[in-house]
């Protein structure tokens, strides 16, 4: 496998504790290798007392004769997949090897010891706020204190050589914050830019501008460190190696020895073994779910809401979390690429993969596993295809015209945009037209040009399937043992003339959601999803799971879940006014801010009576939606939490495409309403809460605010900016957005 278990790393911990007793040398004095270290950190625990894990990366990177170190802050994934990328053509190009690392893991005030020989790589993320990403805190933390203290005592970076491409969304106020706040400090610290800051724009092509620096790069490495690019061939990460088993009905797929299960779609260890553990993004829980149902009344799109049952997890959660939901591949797509790989009837076929450079390339699935599984529950195949992946493919094309085709789309930004990017096109469909196959038939009523792609070259090249993020929408101390989530289902067109885009994980909740309300239709579904097989047909899933394990008896489904924390909080004291800004979906966390209050409401009364509330401070929810009698989300709920509040919760509504009226949306809401904001958040220092679309409804509500604060102060928009920022950074306007 691509590491060392846990017994093997104790059994060498063991021996050299044996050794050291022998010797009469205390334990702690064993000086353990880092990269011994290390691959306790990866691959196992370290059982050795004082030893620990090594957080020198510069000792790391002389042992493994590493020149290049590359950092990532990734919330998502996709700042760890660049990273990992940019490592891989470095050795290709070059043939120098890199040590990508988890900034968390590390320590920073050792940066100075780096030879100016090397070079450091920071790809960052910016999350929320401006804020950086959780695992990116401690580097930021570190660069952010006044006079930083390095270990050889400089106050200086003179020797450090870097570069650095941040990741972000410029609907967001605070576009790339991180990446640039650490290229300030360095460049203040007097350390050594070797060429232009990238930035990646979420709401653009992220894609293309990653391709953009990675291209511009290239001379400032040649030009400044003296690299001398040489034979380009490609350099496999993985093996992949074909096992010979046996196959059971009782337990699955097993070693001929019968001692180890393969994955079949389990995230985690204890998911395939079934035992306990901590339940988090490393091991999801799964989830059963206790209720579902359609919150929109009419029209042709679906909103769902979710209900999951976390009892005797040992999961907790805070209001205002959001929810990690681990989806699959829909069927059509694992059957399309199974057979471009010319493997549907290798699909069971057992494989164990083996990372050949570990520090450079991990093995992104667990192994081992089968070929099917990675590409049902591992890999992210229903994405984008890449223009960099589609290049990367054009060397194992079937015939010259198909390499022309991807060599073509690979090299050329605007055919590329056209033909790829506007169509909606997966990796497996660019395969398909480029040996000038169908798109529209099903996959198993057609014979397609197989492509004798190395499976190994999949693995580096489609990124890790990662989990979809919703905002809970329950009360973690009204429903202590379960989780709401409130999601439309995503579908749309990148052109007109493009196929239709169906959202991953909301559609497999919409498939979920159907399997349990309407009898019959899941299974109906799973064995008919060949029927349904041109563009406008909604995905089909194997929602029964791995094994069956997410299907149980009398309809009951479950799916993988973990949470994750969020800095969208409530006031402890109820004496603080909030307002409350959600259109669409994101009333989602109010929902559940307005339950954390109905629980303080009912246990006040319980204690102190009818008048528990008097001194309580209002509350105001501004929302907006299409039509009320269409997509009023949890209409039947509010009445009943503003009377039970007593009055203290006022909801204002505004709708778009209400019949016979004009057009109205919260901005609207706000304007009309300017002294009701005023009063909460101005005079009272109550707090503002934002939630839902970031490029359009989070704008133009801010908008408006600096406008109705900047009158409130006497002034205009430039006064309620400044003040505005200013709410912002004492955390008492928040915002929770998405694009």
């Amino acid at each position: 496998m691509g590491s060392f278990s846990d017994f093997e790393l104790s059994i060498v911990a063991v021996l050299l504790s044996i050794f050291a007793v022998y010797l009469h040398i205390p334990l702690k004095e064993i000086q353990i290798p880092a990269w011994l270290r290390q691959l306790g950190k990866n691959g196992g625990s370290s059982t050795l007392g004082g030893a620990g894990v090594s957080k020198d990366f510069v000792e790391l990177m002389r042992e493994s004769g590493k020149k290049v170190v590359i950092f990532y802050g990734s919330q998502t994934g996709t700042a760890e997949e660049y990273a990992t990328r940019l490592a891989k053509e470095i050795k290709a190009r070059y043939g120098l090897s890199s040590l990508v690392c988890n900034p968390e893991d590390y320590e920073f005030n050792i940066l100075d010891t780096l030879p100016s020989s090397t070079l450091a790589i920071f790809i960052l993320a910016t999350y929320g706020e401006g804020e950086p990403t959780d695992n990116a805190t401690n580097l930021l933390d570190f660069f952010n204190t006044p006079n930083p203290s390095f270990s050889l005592g400089s106050s200086s970076l003179q020797k450090l050589n870097y570069l650095i491409f941040g990741l972000g969304n410029s609907t967001y106020e605070h576009f790339c914050a991180t990446s640039r706040l650490l290229d300030s400090r360095l460049q203040n610290l007097q350390a050594k830019r070797i060429g232009p800051v990238g930035e990646g724009d979420d709401d653009g092509s992220l894609e293309e501008d990653y391709l953009a620096w990675k291209d511009r790069i290239w001379i400032s490495l040649e030009k400044e460190l003296g690299w001398v690019e040489g034979d380009a061939a490609a350099v496999p990460d993985f093996e992949v190696r074909e096992l010979s088993l046996e196959l059971t009905k009782e337990t699955g797929i097993h070693h001929e020895n019968g001692n180890e299960k393969i994955y079949l779609g389990e995230l985690s260890k204890q998911a395939l073994l079934s035992t306990r553990g901590i339940h988090d993004a490393k091991n999801p829980f799964i989830a059963p779910i206790l209720k579902t149902r359609e919150l929109f009344q009419a029209g042709d799109r679906n909103c769902v809401s979710m209900e999951f049952d976390i009892a005797g997890s040992g999961m907790k959660y805070q209001t205002g979390d959001h929810a990690g939901i681990w989806p699959l591949n829909p069927d059509r797509e694992v059957e399309r690429f199974l057979r471009v790989l010319n493997l549907e009837k290798k699909r069971d076929q057992a494989i164990d993969i083996i990372s050949l450079d570990p520090a450079l390339a991990k093995v992104p699935t667990p192994s081992p596993t089968t070929y099917g599984s990675v590409l049902r529950y591992y890999l992210d195949i229903s994405q984008l295809a890449s223009r960099q992946a589609i290049h990367s493919f054009a060397r194992f094309a079937p015939s010259e015209k198909a390499r022309a085709v991807l060599e073509r789309l690979g090299t050329d930004k605007d055919a590329y945009h056209s033909e790829v990017a506007e169509k909606g096109l997966k990796l497996a469909e660019v395969l398909l037209v480029a040996a000038g196959d169908s798109l529209t038939a099903a996959p198993d009523t057609v014979k397609y040009t197989p492509w004798d792609i190395p499976f190994a070259h999949i693995l580096s090249c489609v990124p890790r399937l990662q989990p979809r993020f919703y905002s809970i929408s329950s009360s973690s101390r009204l429903y202590p043992d379960s989780i709401h989530v409130t999601v439309v289902v995503s579908k749309s067109k990148p052109s007109p003339a493009g196929n239709t885009i169906y959202g991953l994980g909301s559609n497999y909740l919409l498939n979920l959601k159907q399997a349990i309300t309407e009898p019959g239709l899941g299974l109906s579904l799973a064995n008919n999803f060949n029927n349904n097989n041109n563009d406008t047909a909604a995905p089909i899933y194997t929602i029964s799971g791995p094994r069956n394990k997410y299907h149980h008896e009398d309809k009951i489904y479950s799916l993988p879940l973990h949470t994750r924390p969020s800095k969208f909080r409530l006031p402890k004291s109820t004496r603080i006014p909030l307002i409350m800004i959600g259109p669409g979906t994101g009333i989602a966390p109010f929902r559940a801010f307005i339950q954390e209050r109905i629980f303080l409401a009912r246990r006040l009364k319980a204690s102190k009576g009818a008048h528990a509330l008097k001194d309580w401070a209002p509350i105001h929810l501004f929302y907006g939606c299409r039509r009320s009698d269409h997509d009023f989300l949890y209409k039947d709920e509010w009445d009943a939490y503003a009377a039970e509040l007593d009055g203290k919760f006022k909801m204002h509504v505004a709708f778009s495409r209400e019949l016979g009226k004009g057009r109205r949306y919260v901005q609207d809401l706000l304007v009309e309403e300017g002294g009701v904001v005023v009063d909460a958040l101005v005079e009272r220092k109550g707090y503002l809460y934002i939630c839902g679309d970031a490029k359009h409804m989070a704008r133009e509500v801010e908008a408006v605010l600096e406008s109705i604060i900047g009158k409130s102060m006497g002034g205009g928009p430039i006064e309620g900016a400044r003040e505005l920022k200013v709410l912002k950074e004492r955390k008492r306007v928040l915002l929770d957005v998405w694009s």
